[in-house]
């Protein structure tokens, strides 16, 4: 017997999944104890496993997965055990993401947006919101400017690729809550870049910790930067780089902008400035690595501007 915690773990199915499955379709009914908690069976297991298999990797909406289950079951001289062919070897998450991260490519390569809708939607039930952007969307826009560059994506496709992954980023943007304790932050990718992945996940991780920011995304045209700067009172810019051939053009407005504006803070990011040697401001170079960005926000943003907060 299983709590549905450990079902969950061994899934990897969200309890709240498992209880919307079970409220809603009845999927599977749990045994309970005396306090009313959930107690699985193998049998219960098999059950779910299967039908998220169903759901996962054959898009079948889970009233019909659960209405396909019960027809095996009661047709099956073995009422009290899944048959083995509804018992399949559950993939590891990492295989999970690239399934559904393949399913959604493919949807948005041939214009079927409301299809990738649908599986973008269906991840962020699955899998939660920081998976689904760290192991499936930001995988995808990596692949789509591979796919740009190397001519297997049209123009077209790339523009519609991008935009709706894009739209689902800035989506999130409203849901954090705004500490206007702390400054606000302009994001953007100087003219001439038009790679903006590593920019939307550092800009959705200082919204998630609370940091207004200006979203002004790829291609920049420099002179719309100094007024907003003015005028917003921003009082840190980030700016992210693919190409290590506009490291030197960034590192010109950062210094212009330094020239109107000397208590500026910056973040430097992007393949583009890992790559540099003769970067001229390395001492707001951020770490490649999403891992080491808490520590930098605790450690340069937190303490600096309110301590109070962390």
């Amino acid at each position: 017997m299983y709590s549905i915690k450990q079902v969950s773990a061994m899934l990897g199915i969200p309890t709240v999944t498992l209880r919307a499955w079970e409220n809603r379709y009845s999927a599977v009914t749990p045994e309970r104890t005396e306090s009313g908690y959930r107690l699985y069976t193998e049998e219960n297991v098999a059950d779910l496993r299967w039908l998220k298999e169903q759901v996962e990797q054959h898009q079948t909406n889970i009233s019909e997965a659960v209405r396909m289950l019960k027809v095996n079951k009661t047709s099956s001289q073995e009422a009290a055990a899944v048959p083995t062919s509804f018992t399949p070897p559950v993939p590891t998450m990492e295989e999970a993401y690239v399934r559904i991260a393949d399913q959604i490519y493919d949807s948005l390569y041939n214009f079927q947006g409301e299809r990738a809708n649908g599986l973008i939607d269906f991840g962020f039930t699955m899998y939660g919101y920081d998976s689904m952007f760290y192991h499936v969307l930001v995988p995808i826009l990596v692949r789509v400017g591979d796919a740009w560059e190397q001519g297997r994506a049209s123009v077209a496709q790339e523009h519609f690729m991008t935009q709706l992954i894009s739209q689902r980023f800035y989506q999130f943007f409203h849901l954090f809550p705004i500490y206007p304790h702390l400054p606000k932050v302009l994001a953007l990718c100087p003219e001439g870049e038009h790679h903006q992945v590593g920019l939307l996940l550092f800009s959705l991780f200082m919204r998630k910790n609370g940091a207004e920011v200006l979203y002004l995304g790829a291609n920049t045209p420099e002179e719309g930067i100094f007024p907003i700067i003015r005028e917003q009172k921003i009082r840190l810019v980030c700016l992210s780089v693919t190409s290590s051939e506009l490291v030197e053009r960034c590192d010109q407005l950062v210094g212009r902008i330094l020239d109107e504006f000397p208590d500026m803070r910056f973040v430097l990011g992007g393949k583009g400035f890992e790559r540099a040697e003769n970067a001229r401001y390395p001492q707001w170079i951020m770490p490649g690595n999403s891992a080491d960005w808490q520590s930098w926000m605790e450690r340069e943003y937190f303490v600096e501007h309110s301590p109070g907060c962390r």
